[in-house]
């Protein structure tokens, strides 16, 4: 399945190279330097998935999933913290803010993928569950 993915990432390297091996595999990757921008682009374009990174300027990723949360019509849209903060208690942090799935940096590319098709295939058995979100 292609997805229409936000990638939240400050770090321009990080954010060329995974927006580009996205766009490789056929996802349309609309990638943002900061948390404003990332909130910005999720309440306008309602992409399938959000990437974000959690060490986020101008707004973190912390709160940019707290405010999707909120946000009818993309409260449901799967987000996937990236981090380089790899302790349990980051992990357990980032799922009570209200991501779905969270990952380390480095990203393990094929592992990502799995995550990606996991968190999609679970919210289309959501089906008309969403429609009444919108």
């Amino acid at each position: 399945m292609k997805l229409r993915i936000l990638l939240a990432e400050d770090n321009d390297m990080n954010r060329d190279m995974l927006s580009r091996r996205l766009a490789r595999r056929g996802h349309r990757v609309q990638a943002v330097a900061d948390g404003r921008a990332a909130l910005d682009a999720v309440l306008a374009d309602s992409p399938d998935v959000v990437l974000l990174d959690l060490a986020l300027p101008v707004m973190d990723g912390w709160e940019v999933v707290r405010r999707i949360r909120e946000a009818p019509g993309v409260r449901r849209t799967p987000v996937v913290a990236l981090t380089a903060h790899a302790l349990e208690e980051d992990r357990a942090r980032a799922l009570a803010a209200g991501c779905d799935a969270f990952d380390v940096k480095p990203i393990d590319f094929e592992r990502l993928l799995a995550t990606l098709a996991r968190l999609t295939a679970e919210r289309a058995g959501q089906g008309e569950r969403d429609a009444g979100d919108r």
